[in-house]
């Protein structure tokens, strides 16, 4: 009999090191907010999943691990089951985050004052990594039009010929919720392999396609792509699990794939912890039905979400995502400047949000809302929002 999950229960999470409750005060100057900022979700991992890392712990002796047959399986058949991608253990390896990959990618592939395309809005350690590393960022922005986004590829075009080394793809993007389509990959797999831009693609999102989307990883678009191409995985958005920290790249070009797991070999960066390869295992091979049932719960939420608005807030939109449980909301009618949409959010309704232009300057006017939380706490916030614009 399948487990029947309860993701209306309200599970306090203060004073657990939690970055997304304990960090309020420090963050946005109050810890009485409604905290629905990091990307992570409010729910209890599956039940498997914690059963099995308990029973590591009554073991009681938690020395050195490595990992087996089982971890690379788990992966292996999740990423044909789920994603139609046939790949083989020797092209896989264990990463300690997808953010650390991209920047041993950037360590690994490009050499300081290298070029680097990312495009905004997007996810902010792109920006920052890339900067931290001084690498020199381009931006490729994204076009919003019709309520949703699209690449621009004329401007990749041009840009491409500037001795660009790397572009930083975000698949499916965050934060506006696209599910690029095997087109517009095929496309950007082109444009790059042209130009000799190898492609990073961050794909942490890839197991949460809402709507009938399909998630199309980027190495299996065409030859090109497979053949151009690091792939960053993880289960921890998946299930809730960002905290054990088990994350994995999949390289299928043999030379990129020797140059990328030696410097993470020679570094021991390549080994997980005693609890990432367990998580990742029992989180693949018993987490789907878990994974059924949330995303049937989060596309309720952006449902509410979305109605809500329409009938008592029109002048903030959502934009509606193809994948994950973030919703980027469009407040640009509020006719407010950046700092008083932030101050509307915090001071007035007594949220944490993302603010937009965390995720580049094209992200004015934008906020960022998590909705992987329970519905009385959606019901509450919005309420808080609707309140606060009335006032």
């Amino acid at each position: 009999m399948k487990t029947k999950y309860d993701f209306d229960q309200i599970i306090d999470r203060k004073n657990t090191n939690s970055v997304k409750i304990d960090s309020l005060q420090q963050v946005f100057g109050s810890d009485e907010l409604l905290s629905l900022w990091v990307a992570d979700m409010d729910f209890l991992s599956p039940i498997e999943i914690t059963e099995a890392l308990k029973k590591r712990v009554e073991h009681g002796i938690f020395g050195y691990v490595k990992s087996d047959e089982g971890y690379y399986n788990s992966i292996i058949n999740w990423l044909k089951k789920k994603h139609n991608w046939s790949v083989k253990k020797d092209t896989v390896t264990f990463l300690p985050g997808v953010v650390k990959g991209i920047a041993f990618a950037i360590d690994v592939f490009t050499d300081v004052q290298d070029k680097i395309i990312i495009q905004p809005p997007v996810y902010p350690p792109f920006k920052n990594i890339t900067e931290g590393l001084d690498r020199e960022i381009i931006n490729n922005p994204l076009i919003f039009e019709n309520g949703q986004y699209r690449m621009d590829f004329d401007n990749l075009r041009e840009i491409a010929k500037r001795d660009c080394k790397m572009l930083i793809l975000c698949n499916p993007h965050n934060p506006a919720g696209r599910v690029w389509t095997k087109e517009e990959l095929s496309e950007l797999a082109e444009i790059c392999f042209d130009n000799q831009i190898l492609v990073v693609s961050d794909e942490i999102h890839s197991d949460l396609a809402l709507f009938n989307y399909k998630h199309v990883p980027f190495a299996t678009v065409s030859a090109k792509a497979a053949q151009n191409n690091l792939t960053l995985m993880a289960p921890s958005k998946t299930f809730n699990i960002a905290g054990i920290v088990s994350s994995f790249a999949v390289v299928e070009n043999d030379e990129l794939r020797k140059k990328y797991f030696n410097y993470l070999n020679a570094r021991h960066l390549g080994k997980g912890n005693i609890f990432a390869y367990l998580a990742t295992q029992y989180a693949y091979e018993y987490g789907e039905d878990w994974l059924d049932q949330v995303l049937d719960y989060i596309q309720q939420n952006i449902d509410y979400v979305d109605n809500y608005l329409q009938q008592n807030i029109p002048q903030i939109k959502a934009i509606i995502p193809e994948a994950s449980f973030l919703i980027w909301l469009d407040c640009r009618e509020l006719n407010l400047s950046q700092k008083d949409l932030e101050n509307l959010f915090i001071q007035k309704a007594k949220l944490a949000l993302n603010s937009g232009t965390m995720f580049g300057v094209e992200g004015k006017g934008f906020m960022r809302l998590n909705v992987g939380c329970p519905q009385s706490t959606l019901h509450k916030a919005l309420d808080n929002l609707k309140k606060a614009v009335n006032l």
